[in-house]
């Protein structure tokens, strides 16, 4: 089950996409991303030929959708009491708005693989451990997530659980069974088609550095690739078949 944050990030990212395809709207959106310095309504309205109503209207959508900001400036040349009312003016958000179905966190592999170049620049360490390394690093930091969630003392399942949603929030698509987690989604498919041990082998270690951070011996990352899902699964390791709690 993914986390409340994240599935109010993926939904805000979802009415953001959905709001471009009205077309006015698309069009006034593309027309201020694609000036210099930000712009007034009445600019917005005569650089795509609607009426001042309908540009204002779209322009406050687009802001209240998170794909523009505003910021107010008084007209030029004019100061003190008796100058006008301070102008809106739109621009770009700053951030970035993507949705991906199903959830690909290319992001993540290029953060991974940029910090293994970087190590493997400085210290001279051969890349292929220095992408190991990074791997296992941005595991970690996932396991210590799922320690947070399942906070002090925690039951079989509720770690379990824990680490599920740390997965999910990442991509993976975890199914939970007594003895296997399996997941459901690759999220950096397109690469693994292409560099599949390269990708596996990140996937490995992701999983392993986060198991490894909650000191989780009753689970075991494993390579086990098949169609139609990521080539990791985690399974009860020989002798610890035991249902969850």
């Amino acid at each position: 089950m993914r986390s409340a944050d994240h599935e109010s990030r993926v939904d805000t990212a979802l009415r953001s996409v959905a709001s471009l395809g009205e077309p006015v709207r698309r069009t006034l959106y593309r027309y201020v991303v694609a000036q210099p310095e930000p712009v007034s309504r009445e600019q917005a309205a005569a650089g795509v030929g609607v009426a001042h109503h309908v540009a204002k209207f779209h322009l406050d959508k687009l802001e209240h959708d998170r794909l523009l900001e505003v910021e107010y400036r008084r007209p030029a040349g004019r100061t003190g009491p008796g100058a006008g009312r301070p102008t809106k003016l739109y621009r770009r958000a700053a951030g970035d708005i993507a949705v991906s179905l199903p959830e690909r966190r290319y992001d993540l592999a290029g953060r991974i693989m940029a910090e293994a170049i970087i190590t493997a620049a400085k210290s001279g360490r051969p890349l292929p451990d220095a992408l190991h390394d990074a791997a296992v690093s941005n595991g970690t930091q996932l396991g210590k997530k799922a320690a947070e969630v399942a906070g002090p003392r925690p039951s079989r399942a509720t770690v379990t659980g824990a680490i599920c949603e740390v997965l999910d929030d990442n991509g993976y698509q975890p199914n939970a069974s007594p003895t296997c987690i399996t997941l459901a989604n690759c999220p950096f498919h397109s690469l693994a088609q292409e560099y599949t041990d390269l990708v596996c082998g990140i996937n490995l270690d992701i999983v392993s550095g986060l198991l490894d951070a909650l000191d989780e011996t009753r689970w075991q990352a494993n390579l086990d690739p098949a169609p139609g899902r990521c080539c990791v699964t985690i399974t009860r390791p020989r002798g610890r078949q035991a249902k969850l709690s």
